[in-house]
């Protein structure tokens, strides 16, 4: 226990945080506002289940809610929201892609509002993963933690977004946003995300061979903190457990694995566990992410809309909290990254955006693919074409309101 910190009163019920502010609706006015009727207004490379709503995400979101019955059908939930920056943002062709104007209070009931119908659209066994960076993310983690409840984050997770930046403010350098990750139920769906060993990992992480077998192994504590009053806090080979600490295992199976080679002595008796590297699976990954960086290099394709996030993390993201058939659920939709990432997957997706940029990137990345990062630079000092590179064609349904257009594609 940390000095100075008074023990818990056991008598006393643990009281969750909300935040209060001017404008902030009850749930069930937010769930039962008035909205639009979307219609299909075109479909993309063929016959498909996929569907992109060209409007905005609240309205869409109460439409799928009340007229699309799609309440408890959505699996998986990735938004990468505008992150309050007052700023406007421009692809790297230079044309205006969206605004990011709202800040405080009003930002976070905008989110908030939309977070509430992602709820509801959720099902039982969904989860959400919102991306935000440090200037709203730690309010949105207790409004995330209001509507889903504390109990079900499952991450916060760092992710290091760019290379080391020669920073000229007298700070440190920002190269870091989040990603928070909740589940609607403590039952969701969980497919463990690995990254490839390299030599290099396993070196660090398995230095020892065993002399027998000749197999990497780790070694790691036999106990754990915490004292036990059973079997694990009971003497084993004539020892008992550090001061404030148990076994991790019964004396039996401590036997057990001493048995089988599992267990390193050191020369002055002290026990420790040998964990042996399995070269089936990969490294878990955990939650600092440092291999999701998005597009740095020049030779990297993208679709040139700004904040286009990485599609590997994406993949991982998908893979990791859905299954095949699933439906995911982007409505930031902006590059369209998430709808491609669930469709390299053999995932349904629906996703949202308003902006006419949004709209035709991702009816570029579907039709024509992506350009190379560096053809941006090229095209806007030299003029020169830009070649495309093709990835499959996937077939969707586009929505919009029954007055409005489709903007002319790009």
């Amino acid at each position: 226990m940390a000095t100075g910190v008074p023990p818990r009163r056991t008598n006393k019920k643990k009281v969750p945080i909300y935040i209060t502010y001017e404008g902030k609706l009850e749930a069930d006015k937010i769930i039962n506002k008035e909205f639009g009727k979307y219609i299909l207004k075109k479909k993309v490379n063929g016959e498909g289940n996929n569907e992109f709503f060209f409007g905005d995400n609240i309205d869409v979101l109460l439409f799928l809610l009340h007229e699309k019955k799609l309440a408890g059908k959505v699996k998986l939930v990735y938004i990468d929201p505008p992150f309050a920056t007052e700023s406007s943002f421009l692809n790297r062709n230079q044309t205006h892609a969206y605004s990011d104007e709202m800040v405080g209070a009003e930002f976070v009931e905008f989110l908030r509002e939309r977070i509430i119908l992602l709820y509801e659209l959720l099902s039982d066994d969904g989860s959400m993963y919102l991306h935000l960076d440090s200037k709203m993310a730690f309010t949105m983690k207790l409004i995330m933690d209001e509507i889903f409840g504390e109990k079900n984050c499952r991450a916060f997770i760092t992710r290091k977004k760019c290379s080391t930046k020669n920073y000229t403010r007298n700070t440190y350098g920002k190269i870091s946003d989040y990603v928070m990750f909740y589940s609607k139920t403590d039952k969701f769906i969980w497919n463990r995300a690995y990254e490839d060993w390299v030599d290099e990992k396993i070196l660090e992480q398995y230095p020892c061979i065993d002399e027998k077998t000749g197999r990497r192994y780790k070694k790691v504590p036999v106990h754990a903190p915490g004292v036990r009053n059973g079997d694990t806090g009971k003497e084993w080979r004539g020892m008992m457990p550090p001061k404030g600490k148990h076994w991790q295992f019964t004396p039996e199976k401590l036997d057990e694995l001493d048995a089988k080679g599992e267990i390193y002595w050191s020369p002055t008796g002290n026990p420790r566990r040998k964990v042996f590297f399995d070269p089936t699976k990969g490294i878990p990954i955990q939650d600092i992410w440092l291999n999701y960086r998005d597009s740095i290099n020049q030779a990297q394709h993208t679709t040139g809309y700004p904040t286009e996030k990485n599609f590997d993390m994406l993949k991982m993201i998908v893979k990791a909290s859905s299954n095949e058939g699933d439906l995911v659920m982007d409505c930031f939709a902006g590059s369209g990254t998430t709808l491609a990432a669930a469709f390299d997957l053999n995932r349904v997706w629906i996703g949202v955006d308003n902006s006419i940029e949004s709209y035709r990137a991702i009816t570029k990345r579907f039709t024509q693919g992506l350009d190379r990062y560096g053809d941006y630079v090229k095209k806007r000092y030299e003029q020169i074409s830009i070649i495309g590179k093709l990835i499959s064609k996937c077939p969707y349904n586009v929505y919009a309101l029954e007055s409005e257009e489709l903007p002319e594609d790009d």
